[in-house]
């Protein structure tokens, strides 16, 4: 982003010369200079006051557009994303090579927290995120984060600290939209948090499952578990295939245990 010049072009655009645009904005023809060779930059009280006497956003002042760069960043995350199981390195760099260009952008941090493997380094990141963020979702999933890197560490006290930190939630933005509206947004609201309530009914059928064993009561985790297969038979959605190779795997050690 070249402020400078982006100045020097809107000033000669109107035909104005440096000293009447100093003039204009309560400032001397040096700063004007000194803006449009780039040895230094308008203070940022000025922004608001050059996009009005210029009569243009301040995304356009700054010759930056905010959506231009949302569609970037979606970009780059949904490369990541692709290489997240399978070679979460490559999703990795991808993420930082992001970063490059958008510094301590919260989305990117947020993604990253999928690839890192070092507990103390989510614990910095997930923190730094929680600290600043102004979005919900991105905050609680740090915290979601910061939980799991305490318990790899086996501090247990601060994982649950962490986790107590997000809000129960009854509803979801998904649901209310398959709610109030129709034809298909509806649709797409509908469908998605069908997926994503499914997922979460077979998650959690495999954490009693797990309940029932520590509890060695083996005959009701292997029904449970036995439950949850027959779950993913009735829907079956392409990405779930790696629940029911996993269940497989367990009934199979459960039944071992339970002989």
């Amino acid at each position: 982003m070249n402020i400078g010049n982006r100045i020097k072009s809107l000033r000669k655009a109107r035909g104005l010369t440096q000293e009447q645009l100093a003039n204009a904005i309560g400032i001397s023809f040096q700063a004007v200079s000194k803006w449009e060779t780039n040895i230094a930059y308008p203070d940022i009280t000025l922004a608001p006051v050059l996009a009005n006497f210029f009569d243009v956003s301040m995304d356009e002042l700054f010759d930056f557009s905010l959506a231009e760069k949302e569609i970037e960043i979606r970009k780059i995350v949904d490369n990541a994303y692709e290489y997240r199981e399978d070679n979460p390195e490559k999703s990795r760099r991808i993420l930082e090579d992001g970063l490059k260009k958008y510094p301590e952008n919260d989305i990117l941090l947020n993604n990253l927290l999928y690839v890192i493997i070092d507990p103390d380094e989510t614990i910095n990141i997930a923190s730094k995120l929680i600290e600043r963020t102004l979005d919900n979702e991105v905050k609680y999933d740090a915290f979601r984060f910061l939980a799991y890197a305490y318990k790899k560490k086996g501090d247990l006290t601060s994982a649950e600290q962490a986790i107590e930190q997000i809000p129960e939630i009854y509803f979801t933005k998904l649901t209310e939209i398959a709610y109030l509206l129709d034809g298909e947004a509806k649709f797409n609201a509908a469908e998605k948090q069908k997926w994503i309530s499914f997922e979460n009914l077979i998650q959690m059928m495999w954490k009693l499952a797990e309940c029932y064993e520590a509890n060695e009561d083996y005959a009701k985790a292997i029904l449970e578990t036995e439950r949850a297969l027959a779950l993913l038979e009735t829907l079956i959605h392409p990405n779930f295939s790696i629940y029911t190779d996993f269940l497989n795997k367990q009934l199979h050690r459960l039944k071992a245990k339970n002989i």
